[in-house]
This record gives C-alpha cells, sequence and structure tokens, in this order.
C-alpha cells in the first residue's frame, strides 16, 4: 500500500514537471505580450494608457469576444470604466463609450482619427469603397455617391421599393408554417439591393446564387487577417471574386444598353454624379461600389427590420397605436372591396404581377382565403388589404411610426459601434489614446447609458415624440448611423424600408409569435436572434373573422 502511494505520488510529480514548464510558459508570454504593448504608449505624454488586457499573443481576446457577445464589453466597461484596451482580429484596441467620448473621435475624422475597419474587412471589401476610402478621396467619392441617396433619387426608388415589400410578404403571409423573419428580413433586403438599387433584373436561380454567395463574404467579413487555404479571411476572398465577376457581366450588360429607360437606379445616379464631377469610374470600382451597395443595404437593414418586427409582437399597445395612425392617415381601407378590386386587376402593377409569379407556390388555408368569394382564386391576390403607394411626404406625416422606429435603432442598433486609428496622441477620460493604435466607439453602450434617456432599458417610442426628445439637442448620445463625416450615407434608405416595412406589415398582417418565448439577441457582428425569430404571419381580416390564434398580433 506505501509502495504503491509513493508509485502515485512520483507520477503526480512527473506530470507536474513536464506541465509546469508548458504553463510557465504561457504564463510569461502573456507577460511579454502585454509589455510588447505597454511600450507602445506615447512617451510624450504623461497620461497612463486605459486599463485592461490584451488577452493571449497574437489571439488578444478575439475569442472571448466572438464567444461572449455584448457581455464581453458589458462585463469589461463595469470592471474599467468607459475607456478600455483590448485586443481584437489582430489589432490593439481602444473600446469607447458615452456621448461627449464618441463626440471627439466622430468630429476628430481626418485630424485625430481616420476611419479603420479590422483588416479583414478592408480586404475583402476592396480598395476602392467608400468605408476604405480616407482625406480628400473619400469627400470626392462621398459627394458622387451622395446623388444616389438624394431626395430624388430616394422617390425615385420608393414604388419598386414598396412593391418588392408587398411581394415578400405575400410571400409570408402564404406560408402554411412559420417564418424565420431574420432570414426572410435577408432575402428581402438583399432583392431590395439588387433590384431597386442596383437596378437588377435577374431570375429566381440567379438571386439565390448571389444570395448564398454573398452570405458567405458577411459570414467570413470580421476573421482573423490569416490568409491561409480554410481561414475565413480566404473564404471571404473566394466570395468576393465569384460577387465581382457575377458584377461585372452584369454591369457590362447595363452599360452597352442606350436606350433610355423610366426607371433610375443606383448606377445611373452615380455614372452621372461621376461625370459631373469629372470622375472616371473604372469597372473595378464599379465593382466594388456594387458590393458595397449591397452590403450597406443588406445586412444591417434586415438586422433593424428583425428587431422592428420583434418589438412590435413584444409591444402590442405600440402596434395598435401605429395602425391607427395609419387607418387616420388613409393608408388602409375596407379588406373585401380592396381585395376584390385587385384580383381583377385594378390595383396590382406589372411590377407586381412579376413579383406575383415568383413566389413558388401560393397555399390555400381557412384563415387565409376568407375574403375571396366563391369563384375567385388566390393567385391573383397579392394583399388582402390595399395599401396605396407612399411618397417621401406622406411617410413623414406618420409621426409616431417615425418614434417607433428610431426607438427600434436606439433599442437595438444594428451594429455595436465602428472603428477608427488613431492618427495623433489625444486624451479620453483622463487615459492617453495613443498614435497608431485602433479606437472603436460603442454605439450600443451609449445608447444604454447616455443621460439623454429615462430608463433606457425600456421600449419606449414616446421618448423620440416632440416634448420629450433630446437626441436633437444631446445628439451624440444617439447615434445609430455614426455621425460627423462618415455618418451613413445610406441612412434615409434604411429609414424608408423599416417604415414602408412597418406599414405594409401593420395594414396587411397579423403576426403571432411561433415559439413559447423570444429568442436572446446575439449582438456580435451584428445584431440578431439566436436561432432566429419565428413567426406565424396571416393575412389581416376584420371582425369576427380574424385568426384567433392565442398570442400577439401586430
Amino acid at each position: 500500500m506505501f509502495g504503491h502511494d509513493i508509485c502515485l505520488v512520483s507520477a503526480l510529480l512527473a506530470a507536474a514537471g513536464a506541465v509546469l514548464p508548458v504553463l510557465l510558459l504561457l504564463v510569461v508570454s502573456r507577460l511579454l505580450w502585454e509589455f510588447r504593448w505597454s511600450i507602445t504608449r506615447d512617451r510624450a505624454c504623461k497620461l497612463p494608457l486605459p486599463q485592461g488586457s490584451m488577452g493571449w499573443p497574437l489571439v488578444g481576446e478575439t475569442f472571448h469576444w466572438l464567444f461572449q457577445g455584448s457581455s464581453f464589453h458589458i462585463s469589461r466597461r463595469e470592471k474599467h470604466g468607459n475607456v478600455f484596451k483590448t485586443h481584437l482580429l489582430g489589432k490593439p484596441l481602444i473600446r469607447v463609450t458615452g456621448a461627449e467620448n464618441i463626440r471627439k473621435i466622430l468630429l476628430g475624422e481626418h485630424t485625430l482619427v481616420c476611419t479603420q475597419w479590422p483588416q479583414s474587412t478592408r480586404i475583402i471589401l476592396g480598395p476602392n469603397t467608400l468605408v476604405n476610402s480616407v482625406g480628400d478621396l473619400h469627400k470626392r467619392k462621398r459627394k458622387i455617391l451622395a446623388k444616389v441617396f438624394s431626395r430624388g433619387a430616394l422617390e425615385a426608388y420608393l414604388t419598386r421599393l414598396q412593391d418588392v415589400v408587398k411581394s415578400e410578404i405575400a410571400k409570408w403571409c402564404t406560408e402554411t408554417g412559420s417564418v424565420d423573419v431574420y432570414a426572410a428580413a435577408k432575402s428581402l433586403t438583399f432583392r431590395i439591393a439588387v433590384q431597386v438599387l442596383l437596378g437588377l433584373h435577374l431570375d429566381e436561380q440567379q438571386i439565390a446564387s448571389l444570395s448564398k454567395t454573398f452570405e458567405q463574404l458577411m459570414n467570413n467579413l470580421f476573421s482573423l487577417p490569416i490568409d491561409t487555404p480554410i481561414s475565413g479571411m480566404r473564404k471571404g476572398i473566394r466570395a468576393r471574386e465569384i460577387l465581382h465577376s457575377a458584377m461585372e457581366r452584369i454591369i457590362e450588360e447595363k452599360l452597352k444598353k442606350q436606350q433610355a429607360s423610366d426607371y433610375c437606379d443606383a448606377f445611373d445616379y452615380m455614372l452621372s454624379s461621376a461625370k459631373e464631377n469629372d470622375y472616371d469610374l473604372t469597372m473595378q470600382e464599379l465593382k466594388e461600389t456594387a458590393v458595397e451597395l449591397i452590403f450597406a443595404a443588406h445586412s444591417t437593414t434586415a438586422s433593424a427590420s428583425t428587431s422592428l418586427i420583434l418589438q412590435l409582437l413584444r409591444h402590442p399597445d405600440v402596434s395598435r397605436r401605429a395602425g391607427a395612425e395609419l387607418e387616420s392617415e388613409g393608408l388602409t381601407s375596407d379588406v373585401h372591396g380592396s381585395c376584390r378590386s385587385r384580383c381583377h386587376g385594378n390595383i396590382i402593377s406589372e411590377e407586381s404581377d412579376a413579383a406575383e409569379k415568383s413566389t413558388s407556390e401560393w397555399r390555400s388555408t381557412t384563415n387565409k382565403s376568407m375574403c375571396f368569394e366563391a369563384g375567385d382564386k388566390e393567385e391573383g391576390c397579392r394583399s388582402r388589404t390595399h395599401v396605396p403607394y407612399l411618397s417621401l411626404e406622406k411617410l413623414s406625416q406618420l409621426s409616431y411610426l417615425d418614434c417607433v422606429v428610431k426607438e427600434v435603432l436606439r433599442f437595438l442598433p444594428p451594429v455595436s459601434g465602428g472603428y477608427r486609428t488613431v492618427l495623433q496622441t489625444f486624451e479620453l477620460n483622463g487615459y492617453q489614446i495613443p498614435k497608431g493604435w485602433s479606437v472603436m466607439y460603442s454605439i450600443r453602450d451609449t445608447h444604454e447609458t447616455a443621460e439623454a434617456y429615462q430608463h433606457p432599458e425600456l421600449f419606449d417610442p414616446d421618448r423620440f415624440c416632440a416634448d420629450r426628445d433630446r437626441s436633437k439637442t444631446e445628439r451624440f448620445s444617439y447615434v445609430p448611423f455614426g455621425g460627423g463625416v462618415r455618418r451613413c450615407i445610406g441612412r434615409e434608405l434604411a429609414l424608408i424600408v423599416l417604415k414602408t416595412l412597418a406599414v405594409e406589415l401593420l395594414a396587411t398582417a397579423d403576426c403571432t409569435l411561433a415559439t413559447e418565448t423570444y429568442p436572446r439577441m446575439q449582438t456580435v457582428p451584428i445584431v440578431h436572434p439566436v436561432n432566429g425569430l419565428h413567426v406565424f404571419f396571416n393575412y389581416r381580416t376584420h371582425g369576427i373573422e380574424r385568426n384567433r390564434r392565442e398570442s400577439t398580433h401586430i
């Protein structure tokens, strides 16, 4: 027995002797890694670096960030304050929260800081994109693209945009099972990008193929900057090359067509603006800009659309008030009358007919065919409630809906923040922000902690009503689209998409949560529901005919 114990102790000591050097090596390597970044502080500045951890050699705290999501930043902010350092995606990073702090960053573009997306993002999107441009080149490109999102352009897009929204909602309402809202919203915003912005006429197979490839690009946009055959960045690059090849063929065909069109798309506005500014756009610039426009209109707007539907489900009182506003503005009408007129072709546009035919199959269920009289066919009716074509003026009159959309973007901003590279050392909260480091301003954390909002944890659209709205006087407390010269150039289009979606949904569909509980929201890299948001969509009827699912309805 004693001999057995001796053997056991000897084995443990031997194992400890083997493990100890490894542990020691790990400790030393981490200390050296911390020291490596501590000596990069600006010695001409007496202020210290912010508190925080640089994690492990090379990977830093990237995996903690990916797995922990928003809790990563919350825990570190609670421990280190509104300004702390970390190491993410291959770069030393200082994370910043608070209206006054991010004000200094956003207004310091081109002087204190310049835009700096993660290296993988810059490589995959390409050097000719607006997000990767700096200085005078950025100003020139932004001036050219400004015409793409001018009021005249947005008014031109709106009818086609509304047709795409109507068509997609029709698909949701004719599903016999539940719809994964986030996946459906990504399909919607991708179609808006390619059909409305780029003006491309693609068949379903082409759209599905491009959408799948674009999804692969998006999934690898924020990855470690390691270019190996199995790395995320390599997958993103391959997806980009496929998209560029497809875009080049489409652009060449488009440029060859000389005949005038009644519809002006983003390419038309961009080429016209470039000509006015004596700027020749190369094919490479056009390809990268096309992908960038899809990028800008796709994921963040899909995220916000999903959050909008989620909040309308969670807050039926908000849905009722918004619906009452639509009724008061004449945006809803008699279900039976409008349905019959649409079925007889008096309202459906040629564009809508084309969208109608693309729907894979119209399914009949009892509660989805109530508005039809004997002999009517479901294929002829896209929407049970007629919503007239909208205008920018009409959308601007929906003041409560505007408050709802603003609160959705405050409560669940699609992106958590923006990246910048420090051009010269400056001070924040008593710390130095050293030249050469990356700094990320936090949108979500600022919305959650800003003094401008009472009870920020509550979803309250009324906080943006005229008598309570402090976002205009304390504007850096509300930054869902960033700020300064880098403020999102497509923000007005995003708001139009969200409002149009809300109008069509509130007037057309009853929505019921398909799961027992609401999903948890993941915030990295874009806000989205874990395992999806599953919802039953049914055409809205009225009176006793309304679907009586015992759940919350929009």
